[in-house]
């Protein structure tokens, strides 16, 4: 077995020669690399073109293997072969993308992301000016001569641009001012010396990079680099700006750079933001009574509710977060952006529990209505309080799990919420629509069954009433509760409809007090008010009750009247 080495720098094209005089015209030909397995063909000539690999058959003496655009996973040992024999093996070394020379040399080679140009000089190169390398999104200008005067003659400079590098290095980084934001304004792109040992700049270097997006003209643009941990400014200057579209940037350094823009932040509008406070104080507040209602009377199996309790607990603590982060939003710095990324992973968990509760409840219904077309129906065939628990945070939990697992920045730093522009927004609006499909299902199946009951009257009527009047309580809490996100889909759509989102969403929790607490026959009969006043002298005791204070009264103005009618008692009786 024969044998050929070929060695070749990256991004060029090497021919791969195979002898094939053993074999027929019609034979089928191919090369692979090593080890080579029944699938591992790198290219067959009956499929003459295959990505970078092509292959030419020059009648029965050999066939010509072409690679283009080498990379450093091509290097290796290749074996060519004719039919079922393996009879050569060709050894193909590829080393770095600097390719000495005595004069230039421009190596160039691109992928889906990324676009490297290499441009070499050596001796006896004829460059009088500055070199200027360009590709789609960047210009530069280096002065390769002068280097390569302090590197006997030679130099080599590499200029490439990354397509997706602002998705890692977030233009968040960069430090900014109170009430600024700050956007990625150029692709990221990166300069080296390669195979330079003295890689001190004699000039400058400009870069002219292309705007990516319109120039906000109240904006400042700054001319960054990569400065290990976060974007910074020092050694790099902007020149001038060309025109609309490009910037020229002077560094003294050679390192990763991009272009960034600081604008001050839409200043929302203020009536917004104290809506927004006041709507989700009250929202609270009323939640909070919720919560406290239903603590008070939970020794009333009829008040007391597991379900509406943690529902109420979830919205209240949610709302609480959201109102927290959204306020003190601007004062989050760039290194505590990660608690920022964890607090809206506490805030998706808790928003899905709230849901999962509300489809808990319905579930309940539905048995607890089925139930009714029962001569003797019995409590315990409502599914038991501790599946409800399971259920109701276990499956929030796997849903955030997962999610978080299969796409780990799927939360945004800087809003502290999902990231809206990505697919793991359906990590939540997916369980939420599932949720409110099945609860619309259910919902209309107990209204059905509801009224057969009542057509048969099979059950206790005035069980049928009360389960009636829950089936509606619970219908309208559907409304109110799942409605708002059906406007969550449209929210970029107008302050119109942010409005009447914001709303919706930060009254749940005065909805649910009005409706189960407030309007809750049960509730009135267990004598609400008098386990509020109990409640509130118990924490408040040197407060009399309006009783106490009128019994007092009324004890003194006896005294009083008795002294009067018997002059033996003398009030002012003296020693």
């Amino acid at each position: 077995m024969s044998s050929q080495s070929l060695r070749a720098h990256v991004g060029e094209t090497i021919n791969v020669t195979c002898p094939a005089r053993d074999s027929g015209r019609g034979t089928r030909k191919f090369v692979c690399k090593k080890p080579c397995g029944i699938n591992d063909f790198t290219i067959m000539s009956d499929q003459p073109s295959y990505g970078r690999y092509t292959v030419e058959t020059s009648g029965t003496g050999e066939f010509i293997v072409t690679i283009s655009k080498l990379q450093k996973s091509d290097a290796g040992t290749y074996q060519c072969g004719a039919g079922a024999f393996t009879y050569y093996d060709v050894d193909v070394t590829v080393v770095g993308v600097v390719k000495p020379t005595d004069t230039e040399e421009l190596l160039n080679f691109t992928s889906n992301t990324t676009e490297v140009k290499v441009y070499t000089v050596g001796p006896n190169a004829t460059l009088e000016s500055i070199t200027r390398l360009n590709n789609t999104a960047a210009l530069l200008d280096i002065d390769i001569i002068s280097i390569a005067k302090n590197n006997k003659g030679h130099a080599s400079v590499a200029f490439m641009t990354y397509d997706n590098m602002s998705e890692i290095l977030k233009p968040t980084f960069f430090p900014s001012k109170k009430d600024t934001v700050n956007t990625m304004m150029s692709t990221v792109v990166s300069a080296s010396l390669p195979k330079t040992t003295n890689k001190t700049l004699t000039n400058p270097v400009n870069f002219t990079l292309k705007h990516i997006r319109e120039m906000d003209p109240t904006g400042t643009l700054y001319c960054v680099y990569w400065d290990k941990t976060a974007w910074s400014t020092n050694g790099c200057v902007r020149i001038s700006e060309e025109n609309s579209n490009d910037t020229i940037c002077s560094c003294t350094h050679l390192s990763t750079f991009a272009l960034l823009m600081q604008t001050e932040k839409l200043p929302e509008s203020h009536r917004l933001e104290l809506l927004s406070t006041i709507a989700f104080a009250v929202g609270l507040t009323f939640l909070f009574l919720a919560v406290l209602t239903f603590i008070l009377f939970r020794k009333n199996s009829r008040v007391s509710s597991v379900l509406r309790m943690n529902l109420c607990i979830c919205l209240l603590l949610a709302h609480l977060l959201f109102l927290l982060t959204q306020r003190f939003l601007s004062n989050i710095s760039p290194s505590a952006q990660g608690a920022c990324a964890v607090f809206a992973g506490i805030l998706h968990f808790l928003l899905l529990s709230a849901f999962v509760w509300m489809f808990l409840e319905a579930i309940t219904l539905f048995i607890s209505v089925k139930n009714l077309s029962k001569i003797k129906s019995r409590r315990r065939e409502v599914l038991h309080w501790k599946y409800q628990l399971v259920i109701g945070y276990v499956v929030p939990t796997l849903v955030v799990g997962v999610s978080v697992a299969v796409q780990r920045d799927g939360y945004d730093s800087e809003t502290c919420w999902i990231k809206l522009e990505t697919s793991y927004v359906w990590s939540f609006l997916g369980p939420v629509c599932f949720i409110l499909a099945m609860n619309l299902i259910l919902f209309i199946t107990i209204i059905i069954t509801l009224q057969c009951t009542l057509m048969h009257l099979s059950g206790d009527v005035s069980q049928i009433k009360t389960s009636r009047t829950m089936v509606f309580k619970a219908l309208a809490q559907f409304f109110i509760l799942g409605c708002p996100w059906i406007l969550g889909f449209s929210i970029k759509h107008g302050e119109g409809v942010e409005i009447i989102f914001l709303l919706l969403t930060s009254q749940q929790g005065t909805f649910i007090f009005l409706v189960h607490c407030v309007l809750s026959e049960e509730v009135k009969q267990n004598q609400v008010r008098k386990q509020y006043k109990k409640l509130w002298y118990t924490l408040c005791p040197h407060h009399e009750t309006n009783e106490q204070m009128t019994q007092n009264v009324r004890t003194v103005q006896s005294t009083i009247y008795s002294n009067d009618a018997d002059p033996s008692v003398d009030l002012d009786k003296k020693d």
